[in-house]
């Protein structure tokens, strides 16, 4: 007689819980405040009583986007008085392993600089645009999910599309041309020759540093392929082996992690369009690094 039990399928916030936090981290793009959302989310849904609800899902995603609206609405406020440019906390791993996290709800639409152009957006414009665009939720769903009507929604989500469009460039690269690519900026930049590594920027290509105030950082973005060029030579210059570039996936793309003397210095990520880096995104601050694991090494 075979006594062994069948399988008990698993808790709906646990097999929701992956797309649950591309939700709240899309929205709120630090690591910490998304996972108080899920916490706050998952009291919420230990207090419920399941038998009522005709989808958890539902449930589920409804409550972590109010629950993510509210703490961006209060982040705001903080954000506006926050010193030099805001990035988002990284989310790091190594190129060759892929985390439960990092599978098909953190796959796609979650780099740092789609995250930096919706900082454009409204809190409800922002979870609108995501919902539809990101997660493919029809109109009658995000209606329910924000307490708004289907029409109000339609129009915050094309309202949200014609800013992002404007706002962002975007390139359909392989993560192998990717990775290729800032092999060469890494090789370029530890090589000590200027003229190397200007030949990969895109000669309007844009810097942009967040230190938060606990480190310096440029008070405005850094234009021109020369004027990059010379920041990362005259670093090689005045530090020369001191400074390690670790490849990592960044954000579910490939890009740096930057060494000085074995401690972390920054997270980079580096838009480009196949040929030349058009974007970096430098993210020193501190605080926004720490969570990085220490296992992926200088």
């Amino acid at each position: 007689m075979n006594t062994a039990l069948a399988p008990t399928a698993p808790d709906p916030f646990t097999a929701l819980r992956p797309r649950l936090f591309g939700i709240a981290y899309r929205m709120l793009g630090v690591r910490a405040d998304a996972e108080d959302v899920l916490q706050d989310a998952w009291l919420r849904w230990s207090r419920q009583d399941t038998t009522v609800l005709q989808s958890a899902e539902a449930w589920l995603v409804t409550v972590v986007t109010r629950l993510s609206i509210d703490r961006l609405r209060a982040a705001k406020a903080e954000r506006e008085a926050y010193v030099g440019w805001w990035l988002p906390e990284p989310l790091v791993e190594p190129l060759d392993e892929h985390t439960p996290e990092a599978a098909a709800e953190l796959a796609g639409e979650l780099s740092v600089a789609f995250l930096y152009v919706l900082e454009r957006l409204g809190p409800e414009e922002r979870a609108a645009f995501l919902l539809r665009q990101v997660f493919d939720y029809d109109y009658p769903d995000i209606a329910a999910q924000l307490g708004k009507s289907e029409a109000a929604c339609r129009q915050m989500v094309h309202r949200a599309s014609e800013r992002v469009q404007q706002a962002r460039a975007r390139f359909d690269v392989p993560r192998g041309v990717h990775h290729q690519l800032l092999e060469r900026f890494v090789a370029a930049a530890h090589s000590g020759e200027r003229a190397a590594i200007e030949a990969l920027l895109a000669h309007d290509a844009m810097l942009i540093g967040d230190g938060g105030g606990k480190v310096r950082s440029f008070p405005h973005p850094l234009v021109g392929a020369f004027r990059i060029a010379n920041l990362y030579w005259a670093q090689w210059r005045r530090l020369a082996d001191a400074v390690v570039y670790r490849p990592v996936l960044l954000n579910g793309e490939p890009g740096l992690l930057r060494y000085l003397h074995g401690q972390l210095e920054s997270a980079q990520a580096l838009v480009t369009d196949g040929e030349r880096i058009v974007a970096i995104y430098a993210i020193r601050n501190p605080d926004k690094l720490a969570g990085i694991p220490r296992t992926l090494g200088g």
